[in-house]
């Protein structure tokens, strides 16, 4: 099971006791994935759609509780895909879906061949409470998360614009920085940031997910600040190695064309020593050195060979 799988079905088995978020839930789930259907020779009766049958008997529960609604959920095969269910849950009743749409704050408009539901009325998600529960409504019906060991990514797919907009600025209250890009022709909300998908979780009441995400966020900042610190150790080892070789290659350049012992005692001392002990870093060869010196006067001396070779290879480069 994929973790987007897994925080679903956490979040289908949690219902809220108070009936206003319950009210908020389903409204989340109705604009998402609900329309209005009419049915030839009927009235028009709500319909609402989902493949997956957590989510579908998460709506079926939250009809039941909310308006003591019970109706059957009808399992199809899907018409795009090889394997997968479609899963129906229809309100036939003319009565009982115009007391579900006035309650849950639902206006249809029609939209190709369907009449979408679209949230009319901001006083169902009034309360921070609600809006928390109208959010894990959207994720459950039309949201995704991505599993966590590769990369964070956390989407909710919208129909329409408007309904996109209206998912971000509910975020936002909670000080989530919510995106928003049209992808094919659906505009989907996203949050990439780890700890704002932490956040989300919390929100949505989805707490094993949460503390699994928050365990597999540890471990991966401990292994990158591993990798940052072997890293930065490897460079700094690298470049300790090639300003040895170079240093190296003007002693004996040095030595080849004039001699070490025409040099003075300081710089004569240094070079032999940095032959002796090529993988010497500074402060131990300044610690070999009598008097000891520290880390720049040894750095100090071998720029004044390093110069020298400079001069004897006839190059013009400048005193550093």
């Amino acid at each position: 099971m994929s973790f987007s799988s897994e925080v679903k079905e956490e979040l289908a088995g949690k219902t809220s006791t108070a009936r206003h978020c319950q009210i908020a839930e389903l409204s989340a789930m109705l604009s998402m994935c609900g329309h209005m259907e009419i049915q030839k020779g009927q009235a028009p009766g709500l319909c609402i759609q989902t493949e997956n049958e957590a989510v579908s008997q998460k709506c079926f529960t939250l009809l039941r509780k909310t308006f003591n609604i019970d109706t059957d959920i009808v399992i199809s095969k899907n018409p795009y895909l090889k394997r997968g269910n479609v899963y129906s849950i229809l309100v036939a009743d003319e009565e009982q879906a115009a007391r579900i749409l006035q309650t849950a704050k639902l206006t249809a408009q029609e939209e190709g061949m369907l009449n979408a539901l679209y949230l009319a009325n901001h006083m169902v998600i009034q309360n921070n409470c609600c809006k928390r529960a109208f959010i894990r409504g959207a994720f459950l019906v039309s949201g995704s998360i991505s599993d966590p060991e590769k990369f964070y990514h956390f989407e909710i797919v919208c129909q329409t614009e408007e309904k996109a907009v209206q998912i971000q600025e509910i975020m936002q209250t909670f000080h989530i920085d919510a995106k928003i890009v049209l992808r094919k022709r659906s505009y989907v909300v996203y949050v990439k940031e780890g700890a704002q998908i932490v956040e989300l979780l919390g929100l949505m009441e989805a707490n094993v997910a949460l503390m699994n995400l928050e365990n597999i966020r540890i471990l991966k900042e401990m292994r990158n600040s591993v990798n940052r610190k072997v890293n930065c150790e490897t460079a700094n080892i690298h470049k300790t190695v090639n300003a040895a070789v170079k240093q190296i290659e003007d002693i004996r350049l040095i030595e080849e064309k004039m001699g070490l012992d025409e040099l003075s005692s300081g710089l004569s001392e240094i070079a032999r020593l940095r032959l002796e002990f090529p993988e010497a870093t500074l402060k131990e060869l300044g610690m070999m050195l009598t008097p000891q010196v520290g880390k720049s006067g040894v750095n100090h001396r071998l720029r004044k060979l390093s110069n020298l070779a400079q001069e004897l290879r006839g190059g013009k480069e400048e005193l550093l």
